[in-house]
């Protein structure tokens, strides 16, 4: 039998008193699975090992490799010091530990707590540590909450990152004091806006200037920052110097709660409105000055008026620049609107640039739609020849399989319900615990009864679309014959759109539009 050791540690269990604990040592773990494992004479296949991950993150890249060569059939044994190591969420030890393990027909064994899915009489305990874990996990999250939420309706920062022009203070913790350097920069960006100069042309200056950006500001100092996702990373850009003109951080007060999450078992943040925001005023020195903020802010709000011919925003957030994939943003000139890229005057060498009329683009795209749908009209066989992005058998598929543990999950649950009915009525356990350990239950199977009928209508569904041949025609017969796009069209229709730099000595402008169908 080959055995798969998974350890896992996280921040809280460093935060814990005594940092040789077992249970704050990755080291621990392992010398006493191994010792375990040696003890029953199992193969050791390999050492799975998350530092510094929680129980609920689902992008533990350790805890992913191990799903990986569980499903491939690598080992026979998960072995985990215990059930909470492995996962803190009921719905992954329901998905896995009694979902997909026994398919796959791997053994899931944790030492401390006794869990053990050989040992067929214990799954009931397996699912209260689940349940208990699942508690633990929401009870944690809404205390932390609590406890941010307290801060910042007081005023005091709590960001990983102080914003662009301040440092945190060293003897305040929650506060903010001005970093003199970058201060200076801030105030040249106020200053200039104010002046007339636009938000282009001031990455431009300070880029020509070789002043570098807030990340770059940053690494060089050895301040805490944020990854860039941009390989131009170190220059100003236009939309650097859009925010900072918005941040009212900059005038004492402290803005946080723009984001919030959408569930603790996520760490995916959505925005949240203006009025759930956290603001409170006069939290720190200022940088800028009330009568400068209030300048730059009506000379914003004055720019900001939309264009008359309202094509503004057609192709918003869908036109990538070819050469740098920076997202395109709208300009207008002469009366005509066009779509350059943001890179393209912020530096004489960030971008050789792409530069494209609006008016032409949708020309171009609307040419391309109509030649589709006419050939797609005259052939048929065009259908086997488009690419598209989902594979309706592979969703069936998946579909079923995710409805086959689903249902098996529902008469698991339900036997249990029963099973502990029957300890109630033999008196084994009282009334009020018969209600704590079932209600969790009752819901869950609820919810799965429910996910099994959303799953027959999708069933049906691409059924359906199976025997119309997908929805193909559909989309293109809905849209043939067009003159004119609309943003709700642009939406449904189009992913992406790549636009190159002109041709020289040709008015050719290489495009590339990637469909969503």
């Amino acid at each position: 039998m080959k055995a798969a050791i998974y350890c896992r540690l996280s921040e809280e269990d460093r935060n814990k008193q005594f940092e040789t604990d077992d249970s704050n040592s990755i080291q621990n773990q392992k010398t006493m699975l191994v010792q375990y494992a040696m003890e029953q004479g199992w193969e050791l296949y390999n050492i799975y090992s998350d530092d510094d991950y929680a129980g609920a993150d689902r992008k533990r890249p350790e805890f992913n490799r191990l799903i990986q060569d569980a499903e491939q059939k690598k080992f026979d044994i998960v072995l985990c010091k215990t059930q909470s190591r492995f996962t803190r969420e009921l719905e992954l030890v329901e998905k896995y530990i009694h979902g997909f393990f026994p398919i796959w027909g791997i053994r899931f064994v944790s030492i401390v707590d006794n869990a053990d899915t050989d040992n067929k009489g214990n799954k009931k305990s397996r699912q209260i540590n689940g349940l208990v874990n699942e508690w633990y996990l929401e009870d944690m999250s809404e205390n932390i909450k609590s406890v941010l939420t307290n801060r910042r309706q007081n005023g005091f920062h709590i960001g990983a990152f102080a914003l662009y022009g301040y440092k945190k203070d060293p003897d305040n913790k929650g506060h903010l004091i001005i970093d003199e350097e970058a201060a200076v920069v801030v105030r040249e960006v106020f200053t200039l806006f104010s002046q007339g100069y636009g938000k282009t042309a001031i990455a431009r200056i300070l880029n020509d200037r070789g002043v570098p950006n807030p990340t770059e500001y940053k690494r060089l100092k050895g301040l805490r920052y944020q990854q860039p996702k941009s390989k131009q990373s170190t220059l100003w850009k236009y939309f650097a110097i859009s925010d900072m003109l918005k941040n009212e951080i900059y005038i004492g007060n402290m803005v946080q709660g723009k984001y919030g999450s959408v569930s603790y078992k996520t760490k995916q943040n959505k925005p949240r409105p203006r009025e759930q925001w956290y603001i409170v005023e006069g939290t720190h020195e200022p940088i800028i000055d009330m009568d400068l903020w209030n300048r730059v802010q009506a000379m914003i709000k004055e720019r900001a008026k939309p264009f008359s011919s309202g094509t503004i925003g057609l192709f918003a957030g869908k036109v990538r620049c070819a050469n740098c994939g920076c997202i395109m943003r709208s300009h207008r000139s002469r009366g005509n609107n066009y779509l350059q890229c943001a890179n393209r005057h912020v530096s004489k060498d960030a971008c050789e640039g792409a530069y494209i009329s609006v008016e032409r683009l949708e020309r171009i795209v609307v040419d391309e739609l109509n030649r589709l749908s006419g050939e797609y009209l005259d052939k048929d066989e065009l259908e086997r020849n488009i690419e598209f992005a989902n594979n309706i058998e592979e969703q069936k598929k998946h579909l079923l399989s995710n409805m086959a543990i689903y249902k098996k999950k529902i008469d698991e649950y339900a036997k249990y319900i029963r099973d502990t009915y029957v300890d109630k009525a033999k008196g084994i356990i009282n009334e009020s615990d018969f209600i704590a350990l079932t209600k969790d239950f009752t819901a869950d199977k609820g919810r799965l009864e429910r996910a099994v009928e959303d799953g027959e209508k999708k069933l049906s569904e691409l059924e359906e679309k199976l025997k119309n041949g997908y929805n193909r025609r559909e989309i293109i017969e809905r849209y043939i014959n067009m003159e004119h796009l609309t943003r709700e069209t642009v939406e449904t229709l189009i992913d992406y759109i790549s636009v190159g730099r002109r041709i020289p000595k040709t008015r050719d402008v290489p495009i590339e539009i990637h469909w969503n169908f």
